[in-house]
């Protein structure tokens, strides 16, 4: 691994960790995503905390995050599989944020950036994936899982050499919804519409 491809990870380690949804409710006077709502810091819980603007500005911040290093390391002349492991990184620094106690949300705007330098192909059938799956049943959790699931295949007829990074973006994030998963097969799970029940961690300060 060369020194390039180290500063490539490191940098999208740290662009990950810039928690979109903790700073966009701090300039909106938004209560903390963390502790409140659905306890996730990402779009889905700003949307049912203060509307949709706030939860726009989050998602493209987001998406950003995981785009902008990828398209560079991209044009940087990074292989396949080292852009794999930069999306990653961007990926845990959202889900494990250095400047914010590493306590992060579930990545899937980040990840979704970081596949868009694949092709309008792949990110228009994912969008259209999740759009669909939230229509039919509301869950933005269930949308989002089976739009990561079917990110591999859908790359591999795009662009076949992709088809490990995206796998392994999308293992993390399947790995990182696995409470959903729980609660979905329960039940329990919210709807996008839905205000988000306590947290554990909520419940433990009441």
């Amino acid at each position: 691994m060369t020194a390039l491809t180290l500063l490539m990870i490191t940098s999208a380690y740290l662009a990950g960790s810039v928690s979109s949804a903790m700073v966009v409710s701090k300039l909106f006077y938004l209560p903390n995503p963390r502790m409140h709502g659905s306890g996730n810091p990402g779009a889905t819980n700003v949307l049912r905390l203060g509307g949709r603007l706030p939860a726009v500005l989050v998602l493209l911040f987001d998406i950003l995050k995981g785009m902008i290093p990828v398209w560079l390391s991209y044009y940087l002349g990074l292989s396949p599989l080292m852009l794999g492991f930069v999306a990653i990184a961007a990926c845990l620094g959202h889900i494990f944020p250095l400047f914010f106690s590493f306590q992060g949300g579930k990545a899937v705007a980040t990840a979704f950036g970081a596949m868009l330098p694949i092709g309008t192909e792949l990110a228009g059938a994912l969008i259209a994936c999740w759009g669909i799956v939230v229509f039919v049943t509301g869950y933005s959790s269930l949308a989002a899982i089976l739009a990561v699931a079917l990110s591999p295949v859908i790359t591999y007829f795009v662009k076949p050499e992709y088809t490990l990074p995206v796998c392994m973006l999308a293992l993390l994030i399947i790995l990182r919804h696995k409470d959903n998963i729980v609660r979905l097969v329960r039940g329990q799970e919210n709807k996008i519409w839905e205000k988000g029940r306590a947290t554990g961690f909520t419940q433990s300060k009441k």
